[in-house]
């Protein structure tokens, strides 16, 4: 079972680290992958898979709302005019970009989540 107050603290994290440290996203997502593995406290598996859970809604959330700011981004009438039009062909043909990130953000995180929890778990199983 996923653990949803950890679910969320990650992928809001995750926004955080994909929106204003694009720079140092790699080193960003292993940090908020332990978090989540850390706050899980449940072993391997359960970090891992919250950790993947918390990357796949901040990959989801990122790229509905850079499609959105794109869309009405320029003008008020562009965005009023061209904004259905736009969001759909931004939608379909960036859809394969969006699931190649959705990939990365799950390896990433659940791989970095997965030590996170198996560490917190071993602690937390001693006393």
């Amino acid at each position: 079972m996923v653990k949803w107050s950890a679910v969320i603290v990650g992928f809001i994290l995750a926004i955080i680290v994909k929106s204003y440290f694009p720079h140092y996203e790699f080193i960003g997502l292993i940090l908020v992958g332990f978090l989540v593995g850390i706050m899980v406290k449940r072993g391997f598996w359960k970090g891992m898979v919250n950790a993947a859970v918390a990357g796949a809604l901040g990959t989801i959330v990122s790229a509905i709302i850079f499609i959105l700011l794109i869309t009405t981004g320029s003008s008020l009438l562009f965005g009023l005019f061209g904004g259905l039009a736009g969001f759909t062909i931004s939608g379909v043909s960036s859809l394969v970009v969006v699931l190649g990130y959705m990939i990365y953000y799950m390896i990433v995180m659940g791989i970095a989540g997965g030590f996170g929890g198996l560490i917190a778990g071993r602690s937390h199983d001693r006393y």
